[in-house]
């Protein structure tokens, strides 16, 4: 009986081939697909670990699922998913960022200090507006 819970052991994923778009002579056209099409670094992996890298939270929280689930019992990870459902509807007002503040506590994330906590922040988005115009726009 599966669960769609992964095993205790890594397993090797297969890297993700990007889809090159070609123009007429068999390269991608800087014209229709921009500049950046056309670096070789935007369309292979750089690093055979960049792939582990970037899912290695998401592979962290479901080891801990399976730890939990072997450990307590079925009803653990059921209700850590059930607590990150009810997180992630919770809603805010346009003009103001989500900081997913409930959802780092539950996965663990809030003790851990990562690229995004430092060059991520509100004073450097570029989507700064006026809150009465955004909820304006917003509603129509």
């Amino acid at each position: 009986m599966s669960l769609g819970f992964p095993p205790l052991k890594p397993q090797a994923t297969a890297p993700i081939k990007a889809p090159v778009k070609e123009g007429h002579y068999g390269i991608p056209d800087p014209m229709i697909f921009g500049l950046g099409a056309t670096t070789k670094e935007k369309l292979v992996q750089s690093h055979p670990l960049e792939l582990s890298e970037a899912k290695y939270a998401e592979n962290q929280f479901k080891m801990n699922m399976v730890t939990l689930r072997n450990v307590q019992g079925l009803h653990a990870p059921l209700r850590i998913g059930m607590e990150l459902a009810a997180a992630r509807r919770v809603g805010h007002l346009p003009f103001l960022s989500s900081s997913r503040a409930m959802e780092e506590v539950i996965t663990g994330r809030d003790e851990e200090i990562g690229f995004e906590d430092i060059l991520n922040t509100d004073e450097f988005r570029e989507q700064m507006g006026r809150p009465s115009l955004v909820i304006e726009k917003y509603w129509g």
